[in-house]
């Protein structure tokens, strides 16, 4: 039995894009009040009914969720505005890719962090690093990839304790199990390309890949997908 069946929240999800959308549906499902984001929340009202979800625009959202989740592509981190995000708890599930978001010198010589970069901009928010080591195909229940060990295990990285117990939380009523990475110093461990970026394992895998990953080495690109079921 799930004893964080009862946590509820109003979650602002800035994007709606795969990661949002998996993950809006998968916490209205489990009973919050989702709102997602976008330039034209009208276009995409339909189908954020159909997930369980409102819309409304990404300053809509920040104000509207007593936890935000940050699901944009890197590069639009500018457009999140940060003073509505004043205490509450950020979820960071942005990754790096250079191609799409640009060369950022602090991100390629490994002086800096991307949540570290996130809480940067965010000042004042408590920001958590999760559910960005995970494809967003894995995201709900029945598309899980079947694990040996018991469940899927995810990681989190924040310097906020009480906001990753939150986070933490939130996993469990999802059916994830959790490792605290540590800081976000730390959470370059999971960063994209290091062994336990989408990677679906155990606790006790996770565990593993995260002390396995090496600062300044990477997996092949894409060598972390796997084709999604056929419909």
């Amino acid at each position: 039995m799930n004893e964080h069946r009862e946590l509820h929240f109003r979650v602002g999800m800035l994007g709606a894009g795969e990661i949002g959308s998996a993950l809006g549906r998968l916490l209205a499902q489990a009973g919050h009040d989702v709102m997602l984001s976008s330039r034209h929340p009208e276009a995409r009202a339909q189908e954020a009914a159909a997930l369980g979800c409102r819309i409304g625009t990404l300053e809509e959202a920040a104000a509207f969720g007593e936890v935000v989740i940050a699901a944009l592509p890197l590069l639009a981190l500018g457009e999140i505005p940060a003073r509505p995000l004043a205490g509450k708890v950020v979820i960071d599930t942005m990754n790096y890719y250079p191609p799409r978001d640009g060369a950022i010198a602090a991100f390629d010589d490994h002086s800096m962090t991307t949540s570290v970069y996130v809480a940067q901009h965010l000042k004042g928010a408590r920001v958590v690093k999760a559910f960005n080591a995970i494809l967003a195909y894995d995201l709900p229940r029945e598309e899980r990839p079947p694990i040996e060990a018991g469940r899927r295990a995810l990681p989190v990285a924040g310097d906020d304790d009480a906001a990753k117990a939150l986070v933490a939380a939130l996993h469990a009523q999802l059916d994830f199990d959790v490792l605290d990475a540590g800081s976000l110093a730390e959470s370059w461990r999971f960063e994209r390309a290091k062994p336990a970026y989408c990677i679906p394992l155990s606790h006790t895998q996770l565990g593993a890949a995260l002390a396995a990953a090496e600062r300044d080495k990477e997996l092949p690109h894409g060598s972390w997908r796997r084709k999604p079921r056929p419909d």
